[in-house]
């Protein structure tokens, strides 16, 4: 009997030993996510803060896709995990998109703010919200899911003269140094990190680089003669074999390329006070004893073209340099200064936001989790294909901000491979052509554009966990 009652002992002090109690277990972490506003990827080495104290101690991601290179849909998509066809916010205006079309269509009611304060987590969303933002509701009306809530409700681009509403009170901002946005941000991401409390979540939306570009006085001079990229797509000589969308745009002319030059400096300089926005979060964290339990993201919505193939400025391109952006994370468990090069989405960042944090993922979720990824975990059977959407607005004043017809693309390990809603099509061996200037869609191998139309096709039909087996078909 006693033999029998150690025996038992023994066996309960090792299940204790294999079950640790809650005490012992680690804490969620904190997760901080800063996303520019229209940012392309491949200029963050200019920026001190983000260079230094992201960069050089996490993952940068080579090639993170929009699910669309235009605000408020790709916003959208940042917000439930889901490509453009399944949320349906098309554009940046009623009817068919904005911030109308979001809240009335109840997608609010699940987000990954809503997510995440489900999971037990203090929640913050600051800066910009989706475009027309609060349009039909009033002013002081803050969506489900954030308990705390900083955003503008007017003059949201100029950063200077606008107006915040602070958890539903209306706060008035002038043209002080102190009042531009990214360092009113800053102040509001100051006081969320120190309220205690934890764990919490901050969703950080800067207004930079969004033109005008309106940078804080102390960067008013930076970046003097400083020019636009003249990449090999910088002007576009030839687009004799591309879509008449393309074809119809003039060369820049002298005036086009100063004109870029002048908001390549303006934009540097917007950034260099989301760069001070970034700092200053590290610093508060840092300084909270919060820095080596949190994880931060730092991306941007879509990328943007000054200059290259022919737009002198502008996205909603299927070109690399509008849905290429950037995507760094620090964070416990990743790689100081690793380069991750597998293809991954917008729709990956709140899959992977959620898994971090334990918290539910909803069956409409159409992303896959990155956190393998940043873990240097073998990835078989990760994401082959990437979905691009684009929606021309009806809206005569808004489609003036574009040219470019309606469209869905296939972004592969080698391959954009894009259908305009006319029926044109381009196809790009980036491999060969990294700038994206020799359109072959008209000599292509019969049986490759075959299999690229089925790759497509699957993944601008997929809903839901299909997504996730429509995003590894590969050649049959």
């Amino acid at each position: 009997m006693l033999v029998l009652r150690c025996l038992v002992c023994v066996l309960l002090l090792s299940l204790l030993a294999a079950e640790p109690t809650g005490a012992s277990r680690p804490p969620p972490p904190n997760i901080v996510v800063i996303m520019a506003d229209d940012l392309d990827a491949g200029t963050l080495a200019h920026f001190p803060r983000i260079t230094d104290d992201l960069v050089r101690q996490g993952a940068s991601f080579d090639r993170f896709f929009t699910a669309d290179p235009w605000c408020c849909p790709s916003r959208s998509s940042i917000l439930r995990s889901q490509y453009v066809h399944s949320h349906s916010v098309w554009t940046n205006t009623a009817p068919e998109g904005g911030f109308a079309r979001f809240h009335n269509l109840g997608l609010e009611r699940s987000t990954i703010g809503t997510w995440m304060r489900d999971a037990g987590y203090r929640t913050g969303y600051m800066g910009k919200y989706l475009n027309h933002y609060p349009g039909p509701v009033e002013a002081t009306y803050v969506p489900p899911g954030w308990d705390t809530w900083h955003v503008p409700v007017r003059r949201l681009y100029r950063e200077y003269g606008y107006r915040l509403n602070s958890d539903g009170r209306l706060v008035d901002y002038g043209w002080g140094e102190h009042d531009h946005l990214a360092d009113v941000l800053a102040g509001k991401a100051r006081e969320f990190i120190t309220a205690g409390g934890g764990p919490f979540f901050l969703f950080l939306a800067p207004v930079g680089p969004h033109l005008p570009a309106n940078p804080p006085v102390r960067h008013a001079e930076a970046f003097a003669g400083a020019t636009a990229p003249r990449t090999p797509s910088f002007d576009q000589e030839d687009v004799s074999r591309e879509p008449a969308w393309l074809r119809e745009l003039p060369r820049l002319g002298q005036a086009g390329v100063e004109r870029a030059d002048e908001l390549y400096r303006a934009r540097m300089r917007s950034m260099l006070g989301v760069d001070d926005l970034v700092g200053a979060v590290v610093d508060v964290l840092g300084e909270a004893g919060r820095l080596r339990d949190t994880y931060l993201f730092f991306t941007s919505d879509n990328g943007f073209h000054l200059g290259t193939h022919r737009l002198r400025q502008g996205k909603t391109t299927p070109f690399e340099e509008a849905i290429r952006v950037p995507l760094v994370v620090r964070g416990p468990g990743v790689p100081a200064g690793k380069t991750i090069e597998e293809l991954s989405a917008t729709v990956d960042l709140a899959p992977t936001i959620a898994e971090l944090a334990g918290a539910a993922l909803p069956p409409f979720a159409e992303g896959r989790s990155m956190t393998p990824l940043l873990r240097g975990e073998p990835t078989k059977g990760w994401r082959e294909n990437v979905l691009v959407e684009f929606a021309r607005p009806s809206n005569r004043k808004s489609a003036a901000q574009t040219p470019v017809t309606g469209y869905a693309a296939l972004r592969t390990d080698r391959y954009t491979y894009v259908v305009y809603q006319t029926g044109e099509e381009q196809l790009y061996d980036l491999r060969a052509d990294p700038y994206q200037l020799d359109n072959l869609a008209q000599s292509a191998d019969p049986a490759l554009l075959k299999d690229l139309r089925t790759r497509l096709e699957a993944m601008r039909s997929c809903s839901g966990a299909e997504c996730l087996t429509a995003d590894m078909l590969v050649p049959g």
